[in-house]
């Protein structure tokens, strides 16, 4: 019993409450990691903060861009920025339980991009961007300042559903990294496991397509276009 305690433990396991046993069969796919100090736990399906979230600007005075983490690293709860309440970020819905990804857990910071709509003619349907934020795993709903470092394309069912890949600008292994090219070359394999990731995690029928990477200069231009979009709407 020891030994199953400590290996729990070593693995980042935490028991899930009652609610969340009740619709999930007990596996804490959401309590393994805390949310940010900046956010209140209103329920095991929620956190909320003061800031409306899309609202935020997208850069920060140096040039940096804002990210909203909405899935920490290594986790596999799908949560989200609520549209029904920008102050809000929630664990998604489906089929009336909390969505979870039957794989690995993500290989990043997966979250948005605040102050953005992606344009249609970039293949986005007028939503936040998404981004995954290579590193270590930051807590649920923390808003972080990231660089763009290229782009993951990607089709979905036929769709296209492209990844922005960026760094955390500091605290982090890949800090000073600022191209694809330069990723590959001093952290190899990185990239394939990231492409590897999003082809797969939704199974073999999944309809995931990689259609590999972009460098920084076209995640710029998409992000360039959607901030622009955003700014349109207001």
């Amino acid at each position: 019993m020891k030994e199953l305690f400590a290996l729990s433990v070593a693995f980042g396991v935490v028991l899930s409450t009652a609610s969340v046993a009740d619709t999930i069969g007990g596996l804490a796919f959401s309590d393994a990691i805390r949310h940010t100090t900046d956010m209140e736990a209103i329920d095991d399906f929620t956190i909320i903060g003061e800031n409306i979230l899309m609202d935020l600007p997208a850069r920060n005075d140096n040039g940096t861009i804002r990210a909203i983490v909405e899935i920490p690293s290594g986790t596999s709860a799908k949560w989200e920025v609520s549209k029904d309440n920008p102050k809000a970020v929630y664990w998604e819905y489906k089929n009336d339980v909390p969505r979870i990804v039957n794989y690995l857990g993500y290989p990043g910071n997966y979250g948005s991009i605040p102050g953005t709509a992606l344009p249609k003619e970039f293949g986005g349907d007028g939503d936040p961007l998404d981004v995954i934020v290579l590193g270590q795993a930051v807590p649920r709903g923390e808003i972080i300042d990231v660089r763009l470092i290229g782009v993951l394309k990607m089709l979905d069912g036929g769709e296209q559903d492209d990844k922005l890949i960026a760094v955390m600008t500091e605290n982090s292994p890949f800090s000073s990294i600022e191209i694809m090219a330069e990723l590959d070359e001093v952290y190899h394999g990185v990239s394939e496991i990231v492409g590897m990731w999003f082809a797969n995690y939704k199974g073999p029928d999944g309809g995931m397509v990689s259609q590999g990477f972009a460098e920084a200069d076209v995640a710029h231009q998409v992000f360039e276009a959607a901030a622009a979009q955003y700014e349109a709407k207001k």
